[in-house]
Order: C-alpha cells, then sequence, then structure tokens
C-alpha cells in the first residue's frame, strides 16, 4: 500500500512540474547567441537604456549565454564606446499559451555567485523561438502610450 502511495505522489509531482513546451524551449535556447538588432514599432529616435543597463547600441551585437539546466546565463557588451564586460543574469520561461507560443521570459541580473544585488528583474515576451533565431519583446509605456521594443538574436 505504501508502495502505492508513493508511486501516486510521484505522479503528482511530475504532473505539477514544468510542461514539455518549456523543457524544449530549453533545450532550444541552450548555449551562444548574438543579439543581432534592437528595433522599435514607431519610427525615430529614441534614447533608450535596456535592462537599466547600456543603449541600444551598446547591446547590438553582444553575445549571449544561457545554461537552462540551472537558469543561468551572462551576456557580453562589446561595443566601443560602452560600458564593456560581461554581465550575469538568471532567467525563467514561463508558458503563456502553448498553441500559440508565446511566454513570458523573466531575466533578473545577479553578481558573479548568481545572487541578486537589487532583486530587480524584466519581464520580456519569448515571441519566437528555433534552433537558429529568437526573439524578445518588451512592452514599455511612452507618453503614455505602448511602445515596443524587440530584440532579435541569432545561434
Amino acid at each position: 500500500m505504501k508502495k502505492i502511495a508513493l508511486i501516486i505522489l510521484v505522479i503528482g509531482l511530475i504532473s505539477c512540474g514544468t510542461s514539455k513546451t518549456v523543457r524544449v524551449s530549453k533545450k532550444i535556447i541552450k548555449g551562444d547567441w548574438i543579439l543581432n538588432s534592437i528595433t522599435y514599432d514607431k519610427a525615430g529616435t529614441y534614447n533608450v537604456t535596456l535592462l537599466n543597463d547600456v543603449s541600444k547600441a551598446c547591446f547590438e551585437n553582444s553575445t549571449w549565454q544561457f545554461v537552462p539546466n540551472n537558469n543561468t546565463g551572462k551576456y557580453t557588451i562589446n561595443g566601443g564606446d560602452c560600458a564593456t564586460g560581461e554581465r550575469n543574469f538568471v532567467f525563467t520561461i514561463q508558458e503563456i499559451n502553448p498553441e500559440t507560443g508565446l511566454y513570458d521570459f523573466l531575466i533578473k541580473p545577479t553578481n558573479e555567485k548568481g545572487k541578486s544585488e537589487t532583486n530587480q528583474g524584466y519581464r520580456l515576451s519569448l515571441t519566437d523561438l528555433s534552433e537558429t533565431n529568437m526573439q524578445w519583446q518588451q512592452i514599455v509605456s511612452l507618453d503614455g502610450k505602448p511602445f515596443t521594443i524587440t530584440m532579435n538574436f541569432n545561434k
């Protein structure tokens, strides 16, 4: 009887775990990526600081590494007039709708030891993910209206 109860408990815990869609996404996201372009949904020149770090120009062509087995990663800013170097973060992929493939993606900056110094995170939408391409979107407010920032990655 105890064995049956244990089996039922294990099955219950597994069913409450991460969905298959999110597990597959973590497998695809694993590895090195390049943030090759950042665009806005409105024409014009904007002074945007992404992830409370550096400008769009500094983020373009930055390199990103994702380690999904412990939900950590780092990105490296390489630009000449930018505050260069590695930044560490933890990330979480949360499933929203498996039919549309849209996810919430949460990035939280950390120090080298994985500790958050500010407890501040950034919620983005993971709007496209394939073996070679990834796209994030963040909607912020500009003059009281939605303003979409799109970040395109290549592997």
